[in-house]
């Protein structure tokens, strides 16, 4: 078991970061000093997590509707209501979610939802896809014969082009059989002021993980061969808008799709 001397608690964690954005207090000293430097950049910072969080529960019910209803939910972060597994179920009762991120903090917070809920929450990390798919906890909640919805929402651009992304994401894509869906969401270069990023990639430098802003381009390519439903890669704010979402005009770009397996 991970103490939280074990955690690096005096080193910026994205997960506790994104949830000091949240106004959340799962996060230490580290993480709210580097979450200020960004926000340094983006005021805003609040409401645009939140939008990236509505695109998250957008991207679930467009999958349930499809029929999907058992998830992979990757770097998860900490539990904020409503969760992948409480949106599932508006469809589905008995929908099955793995929640799965590398910070044993955040996984113990997931894991405290299994007794009341049956989901699951296992660590593990996206740059490590085999390990993963491998996990008997996984293997056993997620029936790959079937179609599976696969959540990577803000968490690609914690992933360096020295991890390899297009290779973890053809490691997940065959796993996937027909019908199965996608969602990502990943911070945007096209069009941000060179200084925000250079102010919000030195905030992460010093964090368990770095962040990397993508091209438009680039982002589509994590989608493999799968083809993206309608409206595209777009500002999550604008994907499916069919609740009401956060308006925020921000100085980031948050781009976000779904795209099916054919």
């Amino acid at each position: 078991m991970h103490t939280i001397a074990d955690v690096g608690t005096d080193v910026a964690h994205p997960a506790r970061m994104y949830d000091y954005y949240l106004g959340g207090k799962d996060n230490f000293e580290a993480d709210r000093v580097a979450a200020e430097k960004a926000m340094s950049v983006i005021p805003d910072a609040q409401k645009v997590a939140m939008t990236n969080r509505e695109f998250l529960v957008r991207a679930v019910r467009t999958m349930a509707a499809s029929g999907i209803d058992q998830f992979l939910d990757l770097g998860t972060g900490f539990p904020t209501s409503p969760n992948v597994h409480e949106v599932a179920r508006e469809t589905h009762p008995g929908a099955r979610v793995v929640y799965v991120d590398n910070d044993p903090v955040v996984v113990s917070h997931n894991q405290a939802l299994r007794k009341a809920t049956g989901v699951v929450a296992v660590e593990g990390d996206v740059r490590d896809p085999d390990t993963v798919l491998g996990n008997p906890l996984v293997t056993k909640a997620i029936d790959f014969r079937r179609p599976v919805g696969v959540l990577f929402v803000a968490v690609l651009h914690f992933v360096t082009d020295a991890d390899r992304p297009l290779d973890i994401m053809s490691t997940f894509r065959q796993r996937l059989t027909t019908g199965s869906m996608l969602a990502i969401s990943h911070l945007g270069s096209d069009g941000v002021d060179p200084a925000v990023i250079r102010t919000i990639t030195e905030a992460y430098v010093r964090a368990t993980a770095p962040i990397v802003f993508r091209t438009a381009d680039e982002i589509e390519a994590f989608f493999v061969d799968m083809p993206l439903l309608e409206p595209g890669l777009v500002n999550v704010a604008r994907w499916r808008p069919e609740i009401r979402g956060t308006r925020v005009t921000s100085t980031l770009r948050w781009l976000g799709g779904v795209a099916r397996m054919p």
